[in-house]
């Protein structure tokens, strides 16, 4: 593993029992530049995860609690006017930071997820007249509550093929609930040092250029892709009628970005399938849409992917 990456999630660790899964999709997400959606009942330390990882590498942090009354404007910013100078001026909003929770993003209406989408696409805000570029490195971490489905505004496709991962966090094993509770009962949590900074980050980013992936390897992941689109032509003539719509080209690019990520968190220089097989389900559960037939059925996206990579042979 990477030295600074091992410093990083040691920190994290102090407060984090277990969730590997939800640290190392962060931490892919804000080498390439990619935005996370989690979905997990509440209580699971999603916030924490974050918060921690801002600690860790002295970046800011800030956390909208997504409401059906939340303005646009409370996202982005707006115009004030200054009555003794007389004049407008610019109240950033809360997406102005480096890592951002948009907790329960679903609970938000239209025009408020997509103020927030148009942020995380063009990492830039335009108040007024004035355009603003957001500092790098700026990450999402969008939240939804699968529990509570009473006032909650469904994130359309076109949106969610915007996260470049779908994390699905789960409850902790009995061994590591343990952990947390003796830690909590007897002294707290450690303290977070920073371990990092925003040039380790860049560092990152140009060490992720260097990970080689074999052309074979980048046709294997095209064909995971196809095979969400045309099942019939991969031997899969059975999913036919149970996706509705395959993955985009974006799930194409992010799976290439996020398989360089892994390789790196991994303390490798080259891509393998495995590397592959540990982010397929997460950039592609929330970008193929399955059929009313397949949800009838008990089929999820998990256990289409799951065909799909039994199916194709990996180089």
């Amino acid at each position: 593993m990477n030295t600074k990456i091992d410093e990083i999630k040691k920190e994290i660790s102090k407060v984090m029992v277990g969730q590997e899964n939800l640290i190392d999709s962060l931490l892919i997400g804000l080498i390439s530049g990619g935005h996370i959606l989690v979905e997990g009942v509440p209580g699971l330390a999603k916030t924490t995860a974050i918060n921690a990882l801002s600690k860790a590498l002295g970046l800011n942090f800030k956390r909208i609690q997504f409401t059906p009354d939340l303005l646009p404007s409370d996202v982005v910013g707006t115009e004030v006017y200054n009555q003794k100078e007389s004049s407008f001026g610019v109240r950033k909003g809360p997406v102005f930071t480096n890592l951002l929770l948009a907790d329960e993003i679903n609970r938000a209406p239209a025009k408020v997820q997509s103020a927030l989408l148009e942020v995380m696409q063009e990492k830039q805000v335009t108040i007024a007249d004035t355009t603003f570029k957001l500092d790098e490195p700026f990450l999402v971490m969008a939240t939804e509550n699968p529990v509570e489905q009473e006032g909650t505004y469904r994130l359309p496709e076109a949106q969610l093929d915007r996260f470049m991962l779908k994390v699905m966090v789960g409850y902790n094993t009995l061994d590591e609930e343990f952990e947390i509770v003796q830690r909590v009962a007897k002294n707290g949590f450690e303290e977070i040092h920073q371990v990092a900074s925003v040039d380790d980050i860049l560092d990152l980013k140009k060490e992720l250029n260097r990970i080689h992936v074999d052309d074979e390897l980048q046709r294997y992941m095209l064909r995971i892709v196809f095979a969400t689109r045309q099942p019939s032509r991969y031997g899969l003539s059975e999913l036919d009628e149970m996706i509705e719509f395959g993955a985009s080209p974006r799930a194409s690019i992010d799976m290439y970005k996020a398989s360089r990520a892994m390789a790196l968190l991994r303390g490798k220089d080259f891509v393998t399938p495995l590397d592959v097989a540990k982010v397929v389900n997460s950039v592609l559960r929330h970008r193929v849409i399955l059929s009313y037939k397949a949800e009838s059925s008990g089929l999820d996206t998990d256990k289409v992917v799951e065909k799909i990579m039994n199916s194709i042979k990996a180089p």
